[in-house]
Protein backbone atom coordinates (compact mmCIF):
# COMPACT_ATOMS: atom_id res chain seq x y z
CA UNK A 1 0.00 0.00 0.00
CA UNK A 2 1.21 3.26 -1.16
CA UNK A 3 2.04 6.12 1.51
CA UNK A 4 0.42 9.38 1.17
CA UNK A 5 4.39 10.53 1.85
CA UNK A 6 5.99 11.21 -1.22
CA UNK A 7 9.36 8.96 -1.59
CA UNK A 8 12.94 10.31 -2.53
CA UNK A 9 15.61 8.68 -4.81
CA UNK A 10 18.34 10.93 -4.45
CA UNK A 11 20.72 9.61 -7.39
CA UNK A 12 24.54 10.27 -6.82
CA UNK A 13 27.75 10.02 -9.76
CA UNK A 14 30.90 8.97 -7.79
CA UNK A 15 32.98 11.71 -7.30
CA UNK A 16 36.44 12.22 -9.45
CA UNK A 17 38.27 9.28 -9.52
CA UNK A 18 42.00 8.73 -10.84
CA UNK A 19 43.21 6.41 -13.87
CA UNK A 20 46.37 4.65 -12.46
CA UNK A 21 47.19 1.53 -14.25
CA UNK A 22 44.88 -0.97 -11.85
CA UNK A 23 41.49 -2.72 -12.81
CA UNK A 24 38.43 -0.17 -13.77
CA UNK A 25 36.65 -1.18 -10.46
CA UNK A 26 39.86 -0.75 -8.45
CA UNK A 27 40.24 2.80 -9.59
CA UNK A 28 40.42 5.31 -6.28
CA UNK A 29 39.07 8.95 -5.71
CA UNK A 30 41.39 11.98 -7.65
CA UNK A 31 42.52 14.66 -5.62
CA UNK A 32 39.75 16.68 -6.65
CA UNK A 33 36.97 13.73 -6.05
CA UNK A 34 37.74 13.59 -2.11
CA UNK A 35 37.53 17.23 -1.88
CA UNK A 36 33.99 17.09 -3.53
CA UNK A 37 32.49 14.39 -1.75
CA UNK A 38 32.14 15.81 1.25
CA UNK A 39 31.18 19.50 -0.26
CA UNK A 40 27.82 16.75 -1.52
CA UNK A 41 27.08 15.62 1.78
CA UNK A 42 27.07 18.88 3.37
CA UNK A 43 24.57 20.20 0.29
CA UNK A 44 22.60 17.05 0.85
CA UNK A 45 22.44 17.64 4.37
CA UNK A 46 21.84 21.93 4.18
CA UNK A 47 18.74 20.87 1.79
CA UNK A 48 17.15 18.55 3.83
CA UNK A 49 18.28 15.36 1.48
CA UNK A 50 18.95 12.71 3.91
CA UNK A 51 18.75 8.94 3.12
CA UNK A 52 17.48 5.89 5.49
CA UNK A 53 19.10 3.90 2.94
CA UNK A 54 22.15 3.56 0.65
CA UNK A 55 23.08 1.26 -2.21
CA UNK A 56 26.68 1.90 -3.75
CA UNK A 57 28.23 0.19 -6.06
CA UNK A 58 31.45 -1.66 -5.35
CA UNK A 59 33.62 -0.38 -7.08
CA UNK A 60 36.45 1.37 -5.23
CA UNK A 61 35.58 5.15 -5.90
CA UNK A 62 32.15 5.11 -5.58
CA UNK A 63 32.81 3.48 -1.45
CA UNK A 64 35.51 6.06 -1.35
CA UNK A 65 32.61 8.56 -2.72
CA UNK A 66 30.29 7.32 0.28
CA UNK A 67 32.97 7.15 2.74
CA UNK A 68 33.49 11.14 2.46
CA UNK A 69 29.65 12.03 2.19
CA UNK A 70 28.62 9.91 4.91
CA UNK A 71 30.23 12.07 7.84
CA UNK A 72 28.52 15.24 6.56
CA UNK A 73 25.08 13.65 6.47
CA UNK A 74 25.04 13.20 10.24
CA UNK A 75 22.85 10.01 9.93
CA UNK A 76 23.28 6.97 10.20
CA UNK A 77 21.29 4.82 7.23
CA UNK A 78 21.73 1.75 6.41
CA UNK A 79 24.44 0.62 3.55
CA UNK A 80 24.58 -2.09 1.30
CA UNK A 81 27.19 -2.19 -1.39
CA UNK A 82 25.98 -3.77 -4.40
CA UNK A 83 27.69 -5.47 -6.94
CA UNK A 84 24.89 -5.28 -9.81
CA UNK A 85 25.13 -1.55 -9.47
CA UNK A 86 28.93 -1.67 -11.12
CA UNK A 87 28.59 -1.72 -14.84
CA UNK A 88 25.07 -1.65 -14.58
CA UNK A 89 22.55 -0.16 -17.11
CA UNK A 90 20.23 2.57 -16.41
CA UNK A 91 16.98 -0.68 -16.41
CA UNK A 92 19.32 -2.53 -13.96
CA UNK A 93 19.28 0.62 -11.57
CA UNK A 94 15.91 0.99 -11.73
CA UNK A 95 15.20 -2.82 -10.73
CA UNK A 96 17.68 -2.34 -7.69
CA UNK A 97 15.32 0.80 -6.68
CA UNK A 98 12.41 -0.97 -6.69
CA UNK A 99 13.87 -3.69 -4.36
CA UNK A 100 14.20 -1.39 -1.65
CA UNK A 101 11.86 -1.58 1.34
CA UNK A 102 8.77 -0.30 1.66
CA UNK A 103 9.74 1.18 4.85
CA UNK A 104 12.57 3.13 3.08
CA UNK A 105 11.47 6.80 2.51
CA UNK A 106 14.44 8.38 0.98
CA UNK A 107 17.33 6.27 -0.48
CA UNK A 108 20.74 7.07 -2.17
CA UNK A 109 22.13 5.34 -4.79
CA UNK A 110 25.90 5.93 -5.71
CA UNK A 111 26.75 4.78 -8.85
CA UNK A 112 27.98 5.61 -12.52
CA UNK A 113 27.61 6.92 -15.82
CA UNK A 114 26.18 6.85 -18.19
CA UNK A 115 23.48 4.58 -16.46
CA UNK A 116 22.79 7.11 -13.32
CA UNK A 117 22.28 9.96 -15.78
CA UNK A 118 19.98 7.74 -17.86
CA UNK A 119 17.61 6.72 -14.92
CA UNK A 120 17.87 10.70 -13.77
CA UNK A 121 16.63 11.44 -17.50
CA UNK A 122 13.92 8.74 -17.70
CA UNK A 123 12.51 9.15 -14.22
CA UNK A 124 11.92 12.42 -14.45
CA UNK A 125 11.25 12.79 -18.00
CA UNK A 126 6.78 13.23 -19.21
CA UNK A 127 5.19 10.01 -19.42
CA UNK A 128 5.25 9.83 -23.13
CA UNK A 129 8.52 10.25 -23.82
CA UNK A 130 9.00 6.76 -22.17
CA UNK A 131 10.41 5.22 -25.34
CA UNK A 132 12.27 8.05 -26.42
CA UNK A 133 16.14 8.67 -25.53
CA UNK A 134 16.85 10.40 -22.22
CA UNK A 135 16.37 14.01 -21.78
CA UNK A 136 20.02 15.89 -23.20
CA UNK A 137 19.73 18.66 -20.56
CA UNK A 138 20.60 16.60 -18.36
CA UNK A 139 24.21 15.72 -17.69
CA UNK A 140 25.79 14.01 -14.43
CA UNK A 141 29.82 15.02 -14.06
CA UNK A 142 31.36 13.47 -11.39
CA UNK A 143 29.91 13.80 -8.05
CA UNK A 144 26.59 15.48 -9.29
CA UNK A 145 23.82 14.75 -7.87
CA UNK A 146 19.97 14.74 -8.74
CA UNK A 147 16.86 14.60 -6.14
CA UNK A 148 14.06 13.37 -7.69
CA UNK A 149 10.27 12.92 -5.65
CA UNK A 150 7.45 10.34 -6.33
CA UNK A 151 4.50 8.96 -4.91
CA UNK A 152 3.81 5.41 -4.18
CA UNK A 153 5.62 2.18 -3.75
CA UNK A 154 9.31 1.61 -4.52
CA UNK A 155 8.07 -1.28 -6.74
CA UNK A 156 5.90 0.93 -8.79
CA UNK A 157 9.01 3.31 -10.16
CA UNK A 158 8.16 4.20 -13.62
CA UNK A 159 9.69 6.33 -16.56
CA UNK A 160 8.19 9.67 -16.26
CA UNK A 161 7.07 9.08 -12.69
CA UNK A 162 9.34 11.38 -10.63
CA UNK A 163 9.35 14.87 -10.28
CA UNK A 164 13.30 16.49 -10.49
CA UNK A 165 13.44 18.21 -7.31
CA UNK A 166 16.89 19.20 -7.12
CA UNK A 167 20.63 18.85 -9.38
CA UNK A 168 23.79 19.87 -8.46
CA UNK A 169 27.65 19.68 -9.19
CA UNK A 170 30.22 20.59 -6.70
CA UNK A 171 30.90 23.53 -8.54
CA UNK A 172 27.09 24.84 -7.49
CA UNK A 173 27.25 23.74 -4.09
Amino acid sequence: MASDRPRRLILLRHAKSDWPDVPDQERPLAKRGRRDAPVVGRWLRRHGYLPDTVICSVARRTRQTWNRVAPELGGSPSVTFEPRAYEASALTLLYLVRELPGTCRAALLIGHNPAIEELAAHLAEAPDAASAPPSPGLRFPTAAVAVLEFDGDWADLAPGHARLLAFATPADM
